[in-house]
């Protein structure tokens, strides 16, 4: 007979941190929240009180910072999640501000223990918890012993089967305190500030009897409150779950001349990346891959980074965006992280059940995130490809590239390898004159031309033509064969 004790995990309530925590937080934990100050962490204890706290689980929230309860709530119904009919009923407020201050721990817990038999909360709060911890080593008293009395608190709380977080204000991992031993649940945030942005993370340094997401996880506060951006995969989806992932074949470009020299058009759930030098129609041809699939029945998503999104000069793409068949992501914001991005990117194809993708272009998306993420910058663009493909959409990415005329690059950011199918714009001079030209570089796994064609761009896209002939062009038209 199994003997093995079943943990209940609640709902946050607080987006993608139920996925970080390994599923939710456990019930009748003690934990700790820390953090500097400004991180977050009064706000991410309110938004999970709100969510949880019923009138069968009602909570208590303590505050010791000094400030009476009404300053703190003025400040946290600015938030969506903030809802004052619970207030008094489902939650209530304590001030232990007067007792903190006079340094004794013994009547600090004894407050709490006579609000909490009271009150009979499933889930307790202490904001600021060091402000007990300082006003404890300030007072010159002996009978102040704070490992017994974080041992008292914790042990009390779990008896009475409730739910308890500490908020306190720690600078680094490094400080010595007891509560780090005791508590069942450590959630660190951090911040930094580089340039114009402020990057926010989080870790779960410690959830004890659950397998945690490991690492920096960053979030956003906003009008709704916290939402952190885990892992991209995190929440299990997979590309069986898709509509995109149960079909297979060609999809066609929307321009028929590309489509023969993909060897019928790309693969579906393939991702192809479109490189040249500014003008060359990347946009152009982005544009129109969209347009084929809404034409076919298909909807996609464009990703839109560059610092003026009137780029998108097709008039057709823009009635496509308007009439919902196609969707459009795009931010401005300085302190993007390549999760956020793909969250945004994967909420959209959700939305929509979209099969097409278009990232325009690679630079922006560079410019888009925060300076503090550029440095594996490589790194991030193989999890948003990863994460897209996997979904089982296929991609559609844009780089531009300076056009030297003699050198043939892919990308500047060397993450050719990544992508399944690779086409090159480029520039030649000819009779002095300017011509446009592009070749398919790779098809992962099919057959391809090795034709360089010419193209031009007119009122109706992008329109391919012959073959170039000469000591300029391939010698023939034979196909060839990717294989990586």
């Amino acid at each position: 007979m199994s003997t093995k004790v079943t943990i209940n995990r609640l709902a946050t309530g607080v987006p993608g941190l139920d996925e970080v925590l390994g599923g939710g937080l456990p019930e009748f934990s003690f934990n700790l929240i820390a953090g500097p100050p400004g991180c977050g962490k009064t706000t991410l204890a309110h938004q999970m009180m709100f969510a949880l706290a019923t009138p069968e689980r009602p909570a208590l929230f303590f505050t010791v910072l000094g400030e009476p309860p009404l300053k703190m709530l003025r400040y946290q119904q600015q938030f969506d999640f903030f809802d004052s009919e619970t207030i008094n009923k489902s939650v209530r407020y304590i001030n232990l501000a007067d007792d903190t201050l006079a340094g004794d721990l013994d009547e600090v817990l004894r407050r709490i223990v006579i609000e909490v038999e009271k009150y009979s909360p499933g889930l307790v709060f202490v904001d600021s918890f060091r402000s007990v911890v300082l006003a404890s080593q300030t007072q010159v008293n002996p009978n102040n012993n704070l490992p017994q009395f974080v041992q008292q608190l914790g042990m009390l709380m779990t008896t009475w089967q409730a739910t308890t977080f500490l908020i306190g204000e720690y600078f680094t991992e490094t400080d010595t305190n007891p509560i780090f031993t005791v508590a069942d649940g450590l959630i660190w945030l951090r911040q930094s500030v580089q340039r114009n942005s402020m990057v926010r993370k989080m870790e779960i340094m410690k959830m004890r009897g659950q397998p945690t997401l490991p690492g920096l996880h960053t979030f956003r506060i906003a009008e709704c409150g916290i939402k952190v951006f885990p892992p991209a995969g995190a929440d299990g989806a997979v590309m069986a779950d898709s509509a995109a992932g149960k079909q297979s074949g060609r999809l066609s470009i929307g321009v028929p001349g590309i489509d023969e020299m993909l060897g019928g058009g790309l693969p579906r759930g393939y991702s192809l990346l479109v490189a040249g030098p500014s003008g060359s129609g990347k946009s152009i041809l982005a544009s129109m891959f969209l347009a084929e699939g809404a034409r076919n029945g298909e909807t996609g998503v464009i990703a839109v980074f560059e610092q003026r999104p009137n780029h998108l000069r097709s008039a057709e793409l823009a009635a496509l965006i308007q009439s919902g068949k196609v969707g459009l992501v795009e931010s401005h914001a300085p302190d993007l992280s390549i999760d956020e991005i793909v969250q945004m990117l994967l909420d959209e194809i959700r939305r929509l059940g979209a099969t097409r993708v278009v990232i325009d272009s690679l630079s922006g998306f560079e410019l888009a995130v925060a300076p503090t993420f550029r440095d594996d910058f490589r790194e991030s663009l193989s999890r948003l490809v990863i994460a897209l493909t996997g979904y089982g959409v296929t991609v559609l990415m844009t780089s531009e590239l300076e056009d030297r005329y003699t050198d043939l690059r892919f990308s500047p950011y060397g993450t050719a390898f990544l992508t399944d199918a690779i086409i090159v714009q480029r520039y030649i001079e000819v009779d002095s004159r300017l011509l446009r030209i592009m070749g398919v570089v790779k098809v992962r796994a099919s057959a391809h031309s090795d034709e360089l064609r010419l193209y031009q761009i007119d009122d109706n896209g992008l329109q391919v033509g012959e073959m170039l002939h000469g000591r300029e062009g391939l010698l023939g038209g034979r196909p060839t064969k990717s294989t990586s």
